[in-house]
């Protein structure tokens, strides 16, 4: 009886330590399956001179933290699905690239985020800037949570930033460091180039994490990021309910209409109060979705 059990627990062992080999040379599979080498790539239309040392090894930098990154690039790409649908048109409708649907991507991993200096929404705007750039900050409504009016914002700061560079790669660097911070380092160091430019860490990292995740989400099967259509968080069906009045109590005004404020909250985040104030000539286009709430 002895000598059978120490058998079961040998066997026990040796599937055990098989078991776990198996795991360990099919994760080291799948790493080496999505190693890369990018020869070309390009910000905008405007190249990247990968042939200059460091340049290399930044993108490499990026691609290596981004691909390996499985969680937070996994729910980035699913979130893409349901957001660029709205982002895109509304670049091409300003003029601008379509690249800089990535700069939202690195800015927020498209979420309503809020940093530790008080930047909120899919763009990160500060209080201060987003009135500047036609957006309402107050004490019921804060439309940085609102994609549709950030990205029309986020347009006219990059329109501006143009007109003064005429470089889209720098328009993209000084969203970070600023146009004041962009303008003070080409004036001291004597270059126009991004790629030439000594930088703080943040801004030297910035355009080259834009280029990673432009590259991983153009081609993600390449990097290991597989998904069917049903995986994807795709866009839902609403309707705009236009309101140029105060609105007392917006839980009991979800209910009236048919949806609860759980789902109001979800589909219109601006709203930061249970209540809503309406400036004079102002109106606000709250969204109500038509599906995907109701139970079976």
């Amino acid at each position: 009886m002895k000598k059978t059990y120490k058998n079961i627990i040998l066997i026990l062992g040796i599937v055990t330590c098989s078991t776990l080999f198996y795991q360990f040379t099919s994760v080291h599979n799948q790493t080496a399956e999505t190693t890369f080498y990018i020869k070309n790539i390009d910000f905008c239309g405007e190249r990247v001179p990968l042939e200059i040392i460091d340049v290399k090894e930044r993108l490499d930098r990026e691609m290596v933290v981004n691909i390996n990154l499985h969680s937070a690039t996994t729910l980035i790409i699913k979130r893409a699905n349901r957001y660029f649908p709205d982002i895109e048109p509304i670049l091409k409708r300003n003029g601008i690239p379509n690249d800089f649907k990535y700069l939202c991507v690195i800015e927020s991993s498209l979420t309503n985020a809020t940093s530790s200096a008080g930047a909120k929404g899919f763009w990160q705007f500060m209080p201060d800037t987003a009135r500047e750039y036609n957006l309402e900050v107050s004490s019921t409504v804060d439309e940085r949570y609102d994609v549709i009016k950030a990205t029309e914002a986020a347009c006219r700061y990059f329109k501006k930033a143009y007109a003064k560079f005429g470089n889209w790669t720098l328009v993209a660097a000084a969203y970070n460091r600023g146009m004041a911070g962009i303008e003070r380092q080409i004036t001291a160091q004597g270059v126009t180039d991004y790629y030439d430019m000594y930088l703080n860490d943040e801004t030297s990292r910035y355009v080259f994490r834009i280029l990673a995740l432009k590259e991983i989400m153009t081609s993600p099967d390449k990097y290991g990021y597989v998904f069917s259509k049903d995986e994807l968080y795709h866009p839902v069906k609403t309707k705009t309910v236009k309101i140029n009045s105060n609105i007392d109590n917006l839980q009991t005004w979800a209910l009236e209409q048919g949806i609860n404020y759980k789902l109001l909250k979800l589909y219109n985040p601006w709203l930061i109060d249970t209540s809503l104030i309406v400036k004079e000539n102002k109106s606000f286009d709250v969204l109500i979705p038509t599906e995907g709430f109701k139970r079976k």
